[in-house]
């Protein structure tokens, strides 16, 4: 699998379970909950999907400096932080929504990782 594949996988898998778990969250907690996880899941695929990009970008570039993915990093951080912000403060999103939105991007990476174990050996 390549890494192009890999991100679109992830991708598709990650948007398929936060939907899921926003009917879930509607149905337990309201709108708020529903948000907090769609916010969660969003803000955690965009945050992929953009070091999936540089780190190839960086690859194909041969090596990026490393001052250059520290400031990336922390202009990414403190946007994500930001939106989080925004929708606690507003009362949009439920926090622990939030965080359930945002746990699923890393079990669908370890998900697909391990399958793709799997099929090579």
């Amino acid at each position: 699998m390549t890494p192009g594949e890999l991100t679109v996988r992830v991708t598709l898998d990650v948007c398929a379970a936060v939907a899921a778990l926003a009917a879930l969250g509607a149905w337990l907690g309201g709108a708020p909950a529903a948000l907090g996880v769609l916010a969660g899941g969003a803000l955690a695929v965009v945050n992929f999907r953009w070091l999936a990009a540089r780190a190839a970008a960086a690859i194909a570039a041969g090596g990026a400096p490393a001052a250059a993915w520290l400031l990336g990093a922390g202009l990414r951080f403190a946007a994500c932080m930001v939106a989080c912000g925004l929708l606690l403060v507003s009362g949009w999103a439920h926090p622990v929504a939030l965080v359930a939105g945002f746990s699923v991007l890393p079990c669908a990476v370890i998900a697909r990782g391990l399958a793709s174990a799997r099929e090579r050996g």
